[in-house]
C-alpha cells in the first residue's frame, strides 16, 4: 500500500518519517521536492496547475497543505483550490482511497468560550477559519456516501521543533502575561504527526478529531513555567492583545478513545524536550 502526502512541510514530512519507519511507501508532493528525505518518492507539484498522474497503488491520502501567506487568497488557493484539484486527480485517475486525511485546525471555533469538543459548532471569525472550515465540507461531499473514509484532525497551536515563539518571546525578554487568564491550546508536532500516523489504524474512525494535548493551559502559566526552565525573571503582567479570539478548552476525549497515547501530554514534557535541543524542524 503506498500512502500520498500532499503538502510536506514540517508536519507532512514528520507523518511521512513515521510511515516509512512502520514500513509504508510515501509519495510526497511539493512544490520544492528535492528538500524532501530521500526514503520518499519526492515529486515537484504546483497544486494550482495540472496535477501529475496518481499512482494506482495508492489507498490513503494525507492533506497537510500550508497557505503560502496569511491572506484570503493564499488560504483559497491552498485549502479550496488546492484540496478540490487533488480530489479531482483521485478521480481522473480512477483512485478509490480506503482513507483521507484532512489536516485542519482548531481555529474554526473562532470565539468560541469554554469546552469545545467534535459536537461544537464550529462559527470562525476569521478569513482563515472560514476557508478551512469550507475545505473540510468539500472533503467530506466529495465522500460523504461512499466507501471512503474522509477523515479531518484539527489541530490546535503546533509547537515543537523551530516553533519556539514563547521560548523566543521569554528569552528576548519581550513576553507578557496577560492581565486576565486566557486558556491556551497546543500539541507538540510530533505529536500532531503521531496522531495522523495512528487514525489511519483506526478501523472505523470518526469524521472528525480535535488534536490537542491533555492540558490546556493559562499562558501566563506557561510563560511562568519557561521563564523558571530558563532562569530569568518572570515577565510582567499587562494588556495583552487577543487576535485569534476565545477562551476555549479544547477536549482530545474522542483521539484518546481511538486509542492513542501522547509523548507529550501537556506543554511541560514538550518545552523542557524542546529547551533541551530535542527534535529538529524538517525544511
Amino acid at each position: 500500500m503506498t500512502i500520498l502526502i500532499v503538502g510536506c512541510g514540517d508536519l507532512g514530512t514528520e507523518i511521512g518519517l513515521r510511515l516509512v519507519a512502520s514500513g509504508q511507501d510515501v509519495v510526497a508532493w511539493r512544490r520544492r521536492a528535492d528538500v524532501l528525505p530521500q526514503e520518499f518518492e519526492r515529486v515537484s507539484v504546483d497544486l494550482a496547475n495540472h496535477l501529475p498522474t496518481i499512482p494506482k497503488s495508492v489507498r490513503t491520502v494525507i492533506v497537510a497543505v500550508a497557505a503560502d501567506s496569511y491572506t484570503e487568497e493564499a488560504y483559497h488557493l491552498a485549502y479550496k483550490s488546492g484540496l478540490t484539484n487533488v480530489l479531482n486527480a483521485l478521480e481522473r485517475d480512477q483512485i478509490k482511497p480506503e482513507k483521507v486525511l484532512l489536516i485542519s485546525s482548531t481555529t474554526v471555533y473562532g470565539n468560541t468560550t469554554g469546552h469545545v469538543d467534535e459536537t461544537t459548532l464550529a462559527t470562525p471569525n476569521s478569513f482563515s477559519g472560514k476557508i478551512t472550515l469550507e475545505s473540510e465540507a468539500i472533503l467530506h461531499a466529495r465522500y460523504g456516501d461512499t466507501s471512503t473514509n474522509s477523515i479531518v484532525l484539527r489541530l490546535a497551536g503546533i509547537y515543537g521543533p523551530g516553533r519556539t515563539r514563547l521560548i523566543d518571546l521569554v528569552r528576548n525578554q519581550t513576553a507578557v502575561i496577560p492581565d486576565s487568564p486566557r486558556m491556551t491550546n497546543r500539541i507538540h508536532r510530533d505529536d500532531a504527526a503521531a496522531a495522523a500516523v495512528h487514525l489511519l489504524t483506526v478501523p472505523h474512525p470518526s469524521d472528525l478529531y480535535l488534536g490537542v494535548d491533555e492540558h490546556p493551559v493559562d499562558l501566563g502559566e506557561v510563560l511562568r513555567f519557561l521563564a523558571h526552565e530558563m532562569t530569568y525573571d518572570e515577565p510582567p503582567t499587562g494588556s495583552v492583545s487577543n487576535a485569534r479570539g476565545g477562551d476555549k478548552h479544547c477536549s482530545n476525549t474522542r483521539l484518546k478513545d481511538s486509542g492513542f497515547q501522547f509523548a507529550f501530554p501537556s506543554y511541560i514534557e514538550g518545552y523542557r524536550s524542546l529547551l533541551a535541543g530535542i527534535g529538529t524542524r524538517h525544511p
